[in-house]
């Protein structure tokens, strides 16, 4: 691999950046930066995301209208054609917690935080170190061109958006 600027570039034959040596599956690698920090991990086989958890060291947090930023105590590098976002969990948008949707920019080097607020009509949500707050979803990134064009192609949902498909 060779690197010309601030891009990498991978020489014929060589692995593929992001990639542990013999393996197919991308590889993030991760600083712990506190104690007690934990690793994203799946809750079952079959799961899209990687649960995140709260890093708390000043003791629980008081989640409210406001949004917070809730850390993490990691610090996670996304390489090249990989894209890792993070998404709310269910469980708590149900109670009225909120995660706001991120995405984690292959060249951020910083702590992972997750942005969280209460809805209006809540009391409020109290975090503990360790909850699982958040979860990474990570999958390819396919780098696209734009071209622009006199018009798009007909289809037959046309210019219909927000509910036009139905309930």
């Amino acid at each position: 691999m060779t690197t010309t600027g601030r891009r990498r570039h991978t020489e014929p034959g060589a692995p593929s950046p992001g990639r542990a040596s013999g393996s197919q599956l991308p590889t993030l690698d991760v600083v712990i930066l506190r104690p007690g920090a934990r690793l994203p991990e799946r809750q079952s086989t079959l799961a899209s995301g990687y649960d995140l958890h709260a890093c708390l060291e000043g003791g629980p947090l008081r989640l409210r209208q406001s949004p917070s930023r809730v850390p993490t105590g990691l610090a996670v590098a996304a390489p090249l054609g990989v894209d890792v976002q993070v998404r709310p969990r269910s469980g708590l948008s149900l109670r009225g917690v909120m995660t706001t949707l991120g995405t984690l920019d292959a060249d951020y080097r910083g702590e992972l935080f997750v942005t969280m607020y209460c809805l209006p009509g809540s009391e409020g949500h109290v975090l503990k170190d360790g909850d699982r707050i958040a979860q990474l979803v990570v999958s390819r990134l396919e780098p696209v061109g734009w071209r622009v064009v006199p018009e798009l192609d007909a289809t037959a949902r046309g210019a219909g958006g927000h509910g036009s498909t139905g309930r």
